[in-house]
């Protein structure tokens, strides 16, 4: 028997005082209560070197593992057909 996969990481890039970026995590956080979704993970993208280097200006970015899924607002199909739901 196939040993289940590990769950999927589901990450924002962000910075502090983005604005688009708290409206990112609020339309997430909206469409997480209609339904399941998996945690998402805030990560700054100044804290990694490699992050920054490879989205800069981009951001938000949501990465599903290190999949791009979107970037600048919430794609809730393409978040949705991802994950499979």
């Amino acid at each position: 028997m196939k040993p289940p996969a590990p769950p999927a990481r589901l990450r924002l890039l962000t910075r502090p005082d983005c604005g688009l970026c708290e409206e990112f995590a609020a339309a997430y956080h909206a469409l997480a209560r209609r339904q399941p979704l998996p945690a998402l993970e805030l990560t700054d993208v100044d804290s990694d070197a490699r992050l920054a280097r490879r989205w800069g200006l981009k951001i938000p970015v949501l990465l599903l593992d290190e999949t791009l899924i979107c970037h600048t607002r919430l794609d809730a199909t393409e978040l949705s057909r991802l994950l499979r739901l």
